[in-house]
């Protein structure tokens, strides 16, 4: 051995010896906590014929970037609903607002299969429906400045403090809804959760580039085209409240926020 291949090899003794050199570990995977979990549940023999036979005609693939356009085969505003549930409220409003385009997302399959055969049944043509994750769909399959509206209603409240976390309306998804709503897009949350109500209201009215269209800076009526659904008139009947927001991306900075 040589005197410089000596030194080395010493050099390295001394390196692993040393009690006081931390050791060696590999860096930890990052992860975006996740505001779902995904529970299948049961699945019926007709949501299951949907899913195998009519998604081609309204599934979308969420690992290809489509031009919208040529999806519904027209030019128009183009509306986003997180979390549709079985699709009932997302179905009234794509009846009633033809001259609109909806992306539906959910996570579930058995909403999908009952939205797809709902759908088929009413002969139902501007609607689509991604079963992804909402967030990664906003960050990479949709264009900035592309959206007229993004609609969350009734998302998981994570009402436990230690799940607070998970809540998917934080700086992070406003700043994405930013980035991909149009000028003047709105987003309207719904919620009858006040704790989750005051907590949208907190980081919406912080944030810069939207406006509350509420008169009173806080919340709203629940505008026309939201349909109320069984579970919502149930819950009113039993004097349970529910908290509309909604919120307008705005040109420029509003001047009484703050930017997140």
């Amino acid at each position: 051995m040589t005197a410089a291949h000596t030194l080395r090899y010493a050099a390295k003794l001394a390196i692993h010896d040393n009690p006081r050199r931390p050791p060696m570990t590999q860096p930890k995977p990052t992860y975006r906590i996740r505001s779902f979990i995904r529970r299948q549940g049961r699945l019926t023999p007709g949501q299951q014929h949907a899913l195998d036979n009519l998604w081609h005609s309204y599934g979308l693939d969420p690992t290809v970037n489509y031009d919208f356009n040529d999806v519904f085969g027209r030019d128009a505003d183009l509306i986003m609903e997180i979390g549709f549930g079985n699709g009932e409220s997302l179905l009234a409003m794509a009846i009633a607002n033809p001259a609109l385009n909806y992306i539906g997302i959910e996570v579930h399959q058995p909403g999908v299969g009952h939205l797809l055969l709902k759908l088929h049944e009413l002969n139902v043509s501007n609607v689509r429906i991604y079963n992804h994750d909402a967030i990664e769909i906003l960050e990479q399959r949709m264009a900035d400045n592309s959206l007229s509206g993004v609609q969350l209603f009734f998302p998981d409240p994570w009402h436990k403090v230690r799940h607070h976390k998970r809540r998917i309306v934080n700086e992070s998804f406003v700043n994405l809804l930013r980035q991909k709503l149009k000028d003047d897009g709105y987003f309207h949350a719904a919620t009858d959760w006040q704790n989750y109500a005051e907590h949208m209201l907190v980081v919406l009215s912080a944030a810069a580039h939207f406006s509350n269209t509420s008169l009173n800076a806080d919340y709203c009526e629940r505008p026309d085209y939201r349909p109320l659904t069984k579970f919502e008139n149930r819950g009113l009947r039993l004097g349970h409240g529910v908290w509309d927001l909604i919120f307008r991306k705005t040109a420029v900075a509003t001047p009484s926020n703050k930017t997140l």
